[in-house]
């Protein structure tokens, strides 16, 4: 195992029953990591239990002035230093990447988990909780994961030195063989408590995380309606909260440091005392009464690895908790009853080439080559429409599955089903980079970027970019878009996204509300662009535009939950007065002076022909 292998091409199949079981996981794929870790830690804790005892070696022959043994002692010391030297060079090494890999693992599966729920994991998981998992709390699996064999051959040492005081010295070594343990575990009854607080302190920083990510999220909204002082004083309310939550839990672990600091120098006085009573008895000779001393100060060190580690175990813990939660998620609804039996169920080959798209649940029909559009009273649920029609079933819905040819879309591989189906939603994000790094994505390649551009009516942003490029810039597609393309208006984000999209070229492209931030007469291009360029291919646009309604071959009107009515634009328009209320936003009286006015009209019409 080398940093250098990282990433790993398959990250695993984590076991995210729970916490522990995941470490129990995230140990057993780093095995040969660990058992390196390990021989380095025993060479370095050997060298270090060895000291004493050559010390102790060496104040006897200096008592007895025996040279040869002295020199003997003295390659002894210069073997053991070299011992404690590479050991610790090598276990940090060995430790750092078994650190390093643990983390990156835990972050390979948590990015291929957000690219497998995509936006419903918003939905089922805090933004908070998903950035405090994706930061700090990788680190503290990393830590306890690197801390194990460091733990392990610190534990052997302090046996070592123990069993070897025994023989060595059995008058003393008793002592260091009692006093020991009592040391190692006296911390122990505190961990609890000290856990319980560590843990509250991660929920306020959790909180306080994802309200400042909320907070920065709508900052433009924020300062439109001038309510940066109020999120700002509840961010204030809950940083105040982790602050208290802090110093409760230090003072915990201040008090189990204090304790490791405490009772291994009254170990230490004890040993001395005792030890200094025997010589002047005569019943240990000086040299026993300094390799103890030695010994028991050289335990100090590695008994902070018994404190680390359960440090390190109480923090990771709730982070891999947390961890296995979001791994733990699956495409189809949590709460649904048989969705762990779903998820075991063989995956189906994908559907051919003009298949229908269908939803069992709505009635949608979307035909194939066709251009569909979907009028929703509630924005709400158009966009969870939209998520369902990507493969993502609606939460307690309950519901069968999205249909492509007759084959369920949440069975598919997961990259199968995003070639067949592509899902914009009502709020695209771009990232950083270049305007060229940005149509670097998935496609057939039948759909060229500025084909798309045209189609998206994207001219004015390219000037846009072209003009806030640096010098020497000749080409807008090597123009940078900020983070989340925030120097670019809202108009114009959602027409690069849609560029995006287009360039894809999927055999059905769902578009939530494409068009909801341009104006009319770029709505109108647009709606004329898409229905060129996707001429003969699968669309679907959930929209209330009676602009983008006229272009589509077919209207269909949900309401309800289900299809209510069918048909094209003019034909709702005139026919159905459910239709033209969402369309027009017609209120109920406008609605009944129309039907009044409508009555009138034929009892005129009427009484004309009457006449005649």
């Amino acid at each position: 195992m080398q940093i250098s292998d990282l990433p790993y091409p398959d990250p695993g199949v984590p076991d995210a029953r729970s916490g522990p079981r995941f470490l129990v996981w995230l140990g057993r794929g780093q095995l040969g990591g660990q058992a390196k870790s390990l021989c380095w830690g025993l060479v370095h804790f050997s060298g270090i239990a060895g000291l004493p005892y050559a010390v102790g070696l060496g104040v006897d022959a200096v008592v007895d002035r025996d040279a040869h043994r002295l020199l003997l002692v003295g390659g002894l010391l210069v073997l053991l230093g070299a011992a404690v030297t590479v050991g610790d060079a090598m276990l940090h090494r060995t430790a750092v990447t078994n650190w390093i890999t643990a983390a990156a693992r835990v972050q390979q599966l948590l990015a291929r988990k957000t690219a497998e729920l995509g936006s419903a994991l918003s939905r089922r998981v805090a933004a908070g909780e998903v950035i405090a998992v994706s930061t700090g709390d990788v680190e503290k699996i990393g830590w306890f994961v690197e801390a194990v064999s460091r733990f392990l051959a610190a534990a052997f040492a302090v046996v070592l030195v123990c069993v070897g005081l025994l023989f060595y010295a059995p008058a003393l070594g008793v002592v260091v063989a009692i006093g020991v343990p009592v040391v190692a575990l006296a911390a122990l009854p505190l961990l609890p408590r000290a856990t319980r607080r560590a843990d509250f302190q991660r929920e306020k920083a959790g909180r306080a995380t994802e309200l400042a990510s909320d907070t920065v999220a709508g900052l433009r909204v924020l300062r439109g309606i001038g309510g940066e002082e109020l999120f700002l004083g509840r961010y204030r309310e809950a940083s105040q909260e982790v602050r208290k939550a802090a110093v409760r839990s230090a003072r915990m672990w201040a008090l189990i440091s204090a304790i490791q600091v405490l009772l291994p120098g009254a170990l230490l006085i004890t040993v001395v005392w005792y030890g200094a009573t025997l010589v002047v008895d005569g019943r240990i000779a000086v040299g026993e009464l300094v390799a103890a001393f030695s010994a028991v100060a050289t335990l100090l060190y590695p008994l902070r690895h018994f404190e680390e580690i359960a440090m390190a175990y109480s923090f990771s813990r709730p982070s891999a908790e947390r961890a296995a939660r979001v791994l733990s998620l699956t495409r189809a609804d949590a709460g649904e009853p048989g969705a762990a039996e779903q998820e075991a169920r063989p995956v189906p080959d994908a559907p051919a080439p003009g298949a229908d798209l269908y939803d069992p649940q709505t009635g949608l029909l979307a035909p194939t080559g066709r251009f569909t559009a979907v009028v929703c009273g509630d924005p709400d649920l158009a966009g969870r429409l939209a998520e369902r029609l990507g493969g993502h079933p609606m939460e307690g819905a309950g519901g069968a599955s999205v249909l492509l040819g007759g084959v369920a879309l949440d069975e598919l591989a997961l990259d199968t089903a995003r070639t067949l189906v592509l899902v914009q939603d009502k709020d695209p994000v771009l990232l950083s980079g270049t305007l060229r790094e940005l149509f670097d994505v998935p496609a057939s390649g039948a759909v060229g970027p500025t084909a798309a551009l045209e189609a998206a009516r994207c001219a004015d942003v390219l000037e846009a970019l072209a003009q806030s490029a640096p010098d020497g810039v000749d080409d807008p597609m090597d123009a940078r878009i900020t983070e989340r393309g925030r120097s670019l208006s809202g108009g114009q984000r959602q027409r690069l996204a849609l560029a995006r999209s287009l360039v894809t070229d999927p055999e059905v492209l769902v578009l939530d509300e494409p068009t909801s931030a341009v104006d009319s007469h770029t709505e109108a291009r647009i709606a004329d662009g898409i229905a060129a360029l996707r001429a003969g291919r699968t669309t679907v646009v959930l929209a209330s535009s009676p602009l983008l309604l006229d272009r589509a071959d077919r209207v269909v009107l949900i309401h309800g939950g289900v299809v209510a009515a069918t048909g094209t634009h003019r034909e709702l328009l005139h026919g159905e007065p459910l239709y033209r209320a969402v369309v027009t936003r017609e209120t109920e009286e406008e609605q009944r002076l129309a039907r009044l006015e409508l009555t009138g009209l034929k009892e005129a019409l009427t009484e004309i022909e009457e006449t005649a």
